[in-house]
């Protein structure tokens, strides 16, 4: 039997976020594991769309065959209106990268009105697919999803080289969009009391999609007077992305929250050793031992982790042996794909049943 899916996303399905990495895996993977299916484009402007595209997204969604099971990215889902998806029940199932309410720099009132719609539409849902344990709890407590209801779905790691980590003076490397969230101001700050050592930085990542905090990023960079060891790439190729981890020495993340974090799993994957913050499931995502976690938006604390890393280069290659175990030990894309396509297929038969 094949069941017939759409999973629906908001804007393009290129977009250079982890989440939209997922998706693009997910639908890749999932026709080896009896499931046909699609993309299904929604309006951008998620998650805080206008009504227009609020309702626009509501009818692509109708438009499809009522057969067809609706896996929803949860930067739409949350964000639509119950009233609105509740004729789609039936064959609405979620797939949250994280709750909309916790990214940062959102207005209280933005924030509140996020949790509420998305605790709404989460109730309407048959399944919810999520891809941490930490994301698991906390729309279990805090979105009264029963636990039944959830499968948890790990993103995947593409095999890739192992790191040499061979740089004379120690190449930083951190990757991720430039918002609020990842919490890059807190990371120069915390470089900036230790530039009396060598390093420098690269930071991988989109610098469109929050203009203003890009902004705020190259005035700090630009007022710590550390312009000439910093540079902003922007959002690059897989390949070229793949070819910067390559050439580092150092995996850095100051992120205030993940819902996961890809980015540490490819890291772990290559073998970097590897700073980061335990910001929501990224204390998961990196063992103990695999890694050196701090608590998130610490710049003292995280300047405090990354100065014996850089003073020692024994540290960091026993670092970088503890992350490449780690990183060997994480799931394929196809066993990713293999749970969701589990979840779909008994929810599919669970309503044929009906």
């Amino acid at each position: 039997m094949t069941v017939p899916v759409a999973l629906a996303f908001p804007g393009s399905l290129d977009t250079p976020t982890g989440g939209y990495a997922y998706d693009r895996e997910v639908l890749r993977h999932l026709g080896d594991h009896g499931i046909a299916a699609a993309p299904l484009e929604l309006p951008a402007g998620f998650p805080l769309p206008t009504p227009d595209m609020a309702q626009d997204a509501l009818a692509r969604l109708s438009l499809t065959a009522d057969g067809t099971l609706l896996l929803v990215d949860g930067l739409a889902l949350g964000a639509l209106p119950a009233e609105g998806l509740r004729p789609l029940a039936h064959r609405l199932v979620a797939l949250i990268h994280h709750p909309l309410a916790l990214e940062a720099g959102l207005a209280p009132d933005q924030r509140a009105a996020l949790a509420a719609s998305e605790r709404a539409a989460l109730a309407l849902c048959r399944a919810v697919v999520t891809t941490s344990r930490a994301t698991a709890r906390t729309l279990i407590g805090d979105y009264g999803v029963p636990e039944p209801r959830i499968r948890v779905a790990e993103p995947g790691v593409a095999a890739a080289p192992r790191a040499p980590c061979d740089g004379a003076v120690p190449r930083l490397l951190a990757v991720g969009s430039v918002i609020p969230r990842k919490a890059y101001g807190v990371l120069i700050a915390a470089l900036a009391g230790v530039r009396d050592l060598p390093w420098s930085l690269t930071v991988i990542g989109s610098l469109d999609l929050a203009p203003g905090e890009s902004a705020r990023v190259r005035a700090s960079i630009a007022d710590q007077g550390l312009s000439d060891r910093i540079t902003l790439r922007g959002a690059v190729s897989r390949a070229e992305l793949d070819a910067a981890y390559l050439a580092s020495d150092l995996f850095v993340h100051p992120a205030l929250y993940e819902g996961y974090g890809m980015v540490l799993a490819e890291a772990l994957r290559r073998g970097l050793p590897l700073v980061c913050t335990t910001g929501g499931a990224a204390a998961e995502t990196v063992p103990d031992g695999a890694g050196v976690k701090v608590p998130p938006g610490q710049a003292d604390a995280l300047g405090a982790a990354l100065r014996p890393l850089l003073s020692d280069a024994v540290q960091r290659r026993a670092l970088a042996d503890a992350a490449f175990r780690a990183g060997s030990a994480l799931p394929t894309w196809s066993q990713t794909a293999a749970i969701i396509a589990d979840i779909l297929t008994l929810t599919h038969a669970e309503r044929m049943a009906a």
